[in-house]
Formats: structure tokens, C-alpha cells, sequence
């Protein structure tokens, strides 16, 4: 038996509610296709299964956490001021300390809370599927996969400098950044390298370090490294750069889950 679909109340399934001020009577959209759209948009921004459960409100920043408080004010500053300031952010870190769940956070409560279009993409994955698409049996082209990276009112590239750098990555990161910094569209990215030039790499100090940790020091690569300083100069335009600074969660839950 064919059930009927539930008609909203407020608007009997017409999407428009009135509003009556005195003899002011006009319609508004109503809340029920509010929702529709932000389901929508959700299920398109392409957040991963891992992350679908972080949010800026279930964001850890007290007690032995309470170093991350200024990453957390950033993101949630950023969603306020959205899209008045239109600037994107860079979270720097090291591995496992929340960059990825404050860029899901952030392009969820946009979402859900202005109804602006996002997409979430790896960069190592958004990497590998621009490479497939050069397969001749594979049916998406280079332009189909980036045309939505390149339209998309806000970006999250996560995880950025994680692809071994070759002259082809460079090349493709670099079309990626240049074609949304000059729509000027904004683009919230994560990375674990620092975000340094060269010459301000830290140069080990051999009477006070072990050799081995000098070298540790010295080899370490930076954003630069990674990207291009070219590259890392523009995101300097295109992004705040905010610090993400704690210890690793994943190796916090791992410990707990032994005792």
C-alpha cells in the first residue's frame, strides 16, 4: 500500500509560509525546503564517513586541550564573518591534533546555518582521480573532476603537500589555487608541514642537539618544500594562517582503549 508523503504543516507542502504584520501580509520560504536545501548541499560536499560526526560544537578544546582554543575561536570567527570576509584559513599542525575536523566543522555549520554551497576534497584523492581520468576507459575527464573544485563557493583541500612533489603535482596544485584565488572563491585548507620559507627553516645546532636530531632538524620539509614557494607565497593571499597546536588524538584514543 502506497503510503502519502507527510505535508508540512506550515506550508502545505507549497514551500512558502505567510507572515502577517498588521496589514502587511507577505510569504517567506519556509523552514521545511530550508532543510531540503542544507540536506542537499550536505550530502553533496563530499564529506568522508570518519568525519561526518565532527562538528565546531563537539570540537575538544578544555581541560588538556585547552591549546587548541585559539584554532577552534579562528574557525568559529571564520563561519561568523562569512561570507562578509571571505578569506580563507590554513590550519598547520602535526598529525592528529583536529585540523581536518575544524574544516568539517566549519563547511557544515555553513551549511546548515547559511546554505553555502562546499565541497570536501583530499588532496591526495583529488590527485589520483584527475590522474585516472587520462585513462581512456575511465568516463570522467580532467575537466569534469575539477570543474566542481574550481566552482565551488567554499573548498576544504585537506591534508595539502601529503603527494610526493613531481613537476605534474606542482603544476596541478598550482592551477587548482590560481584558478580560485583569481574567481575569487575561498578555500579552507589543512596541512602538516609548516608553513615557513626557506631561509627560515631551523637550523640545527650541533653542540646542544645529537647529530641525529640535527639531521632530523635540518631535513624536515616545509610547505615550500611541498607545494612550491610560488605556491606557498599565494596562499599567504589567499589564506589566514592559524596554528593548530596539541597533542595527537588518535594516539590519545589509541592509549585509552589499552587501559
Amino acid at each position: 500500500m502506497k503510503v502519502a508523503a507527510e505535508v508540512c504543516p506550515k506550508c502545505e507542502g507549497t514551500g512558502w509560509r505567510p507572515i502577517t504584520n498588521g496589514a502587511d501580509r507577505r510569504v517567506t520560504r519556509c523552514d521545511c525546503r530550508l532543510q531540503e536545501r542544507s540536506q542537499a548541499l550536505l550530502a553533496a560536499a563530499r564529506i568522508p564517513k570518519r568525519y561526518e560526526h565532527c562538528e565546531l560544537s563537539n570540537f575538544e578544546f578544555e581541560g588538556p586541550h585547552r591549546d587548541l582554543a585559539p584554532a577552534r575561536m579562528a574557525a568559529c570567527r571564520f563561519v561568523e564573518e562569512y561570507p562578509i570576509e571571505n578569506t580563507g584559513l590554513l590550519f598547520v599542525g602535526g598529525v592528529g591534533v583536529g585540523k581536518t575536523h575544524l574544516a568539517v566543522g566549519i563547511i557544515k555549520e555553513l551549511i546548515a546555518s547559511k546554505g553555502i554551497p562546499c565541497l570536501f576534497y583530499d588532496y591526495r584523492e583529488l590527485l589520483k582521480q584527475i590522474q585516472n581520468s587520462y585513462n581512456q576507459s575511465v568516463q570522467a575527464t580532467e575537466l569534469e573532476v575539477l570543474r566542481p573544485v574550481f566552482e565551488t563557493e567554499v573548498l576544504v583541500l585537506d591534508e595539502l603537500g601529503a603527494v610526493k612533489p613531481t613537476q605534474w603535482v606542482w603544476d596541478t596544485v598550482s592551477l587548482v589555487l590560481n584558478t580560485r584565488y583569481n574567481d575569487n572563491r575561498t578555500t579552507v585548507i589543512t596541512t602538516n608541514f609548516e608553513n615557513l620559507k626557506e631561509r627560515d627553516r631551523p637550523h640545527s645546532n650541533a653542540s646542544s642537539q645529537s647529530s641525529e636530531a640535527a639531521r632530523h632538524s635540518n631535513d624536515r620539509e616545509t610547505l615550500g618544500d611541498r607545494i612550491t614557494e610560488r605556491m606557498r607565497s599565494r596562499l599567504l593571499e589567499m589564506c589566514r594562517t592559524v596554528n593548530v597546536q596539541g597533542g595527537d588524538f588518535r594516539q590519545t584514543l589509541r592509549s585509552a582503549s589499552f587501559r
